[in-house]
Order: structure tokens, then sequence, then C-alpha cells
């Protein structure tokens, strides 16, 4: 499963420059879980490099942290919840807001999440 999810990323994430709309930083997450229920918190960016990142979700009482990476206005990040890993992929707005879809492994559909900047 991780050979797979890491294919995944890496076929999503072809190495290349970033769009002119710069990441990282702290945003406001807002999204529907897999029941369609809402959630909200905090996320933080930190770049690693120039298409490289981490990220830490604050969403409930657990902080939840990932690695991340971009291309153009692509940005997926994969992250593990106990046993589960996780996979999001964003799309980088204008505004540099991003849009995106996540799954969990072993479950069924998917979420959504948009995270706003707030610096």
């Amino acid at each position: 499963m991780k050979k797979l999810l890491a294919a995944a990323v890496l076929g999503l994430l072809v190495a290349g420059p970033a769009s002119a709309q710069a990441i990282g930083g702290k945003y406001k997450v807002e999204g529907t879980n897999l029941d369609g229920s809402h959630y909200s918190g905090t996320a933080e960016i930190v770049l690693t490099g120039p298409t490289t990142c981490t990220i830490r979700w604050q969403t409930g009482t657990t902080p939840t942290e990932g690695i991340c990476s971009r291309n153009d206005r692509a940005f997926a990040a994969a992250y593990a919840i106990g046993d589960a890993i996780g996979l999001v992929a964003y799309k980088i707005n204008d505004d540099g807001s991003m849009d995106g879809v996540w799954t969990i492994s072993g479950k069924e559909g998917n979420g959504t999440e948009k995270l706003t900047p707030t610096q």
C-alpha cells in the first residue's frame, strides 16, 4: 500500500518549478469527513525545499503530520493515522487558498478540504 501511495504522489507531482503563488505558513482548515460531517482547524506548511515541505494539521485534539510536495498548481500531502495512510490532493487557487480531496487507506469515498492562508 505504501508503494502504491508513493507512486500516486509521484505521478501527480512530477518535479517541476513552483508557480508564482507561494505556499507555506499558517492556514485555516475547513472540510468534510468521509461521512459528510464538517470539521475545522488549522494547518502549518513548512518548506523543506523548492517543491517539498512538511505539513501539520490540528483539527481535533491530536495533531496530524505529513510530507507534501507541489508542482505548479498541484499540491499533495501524505500522512499516517495509526496504521492507515492518508492522501490529499489540492488545487492551488490564485488567492493562495487550496481546494482539495482526501482519502484514507481502507475506507470508502473521500472527504474535502479547503486551506485558506491566515498570514
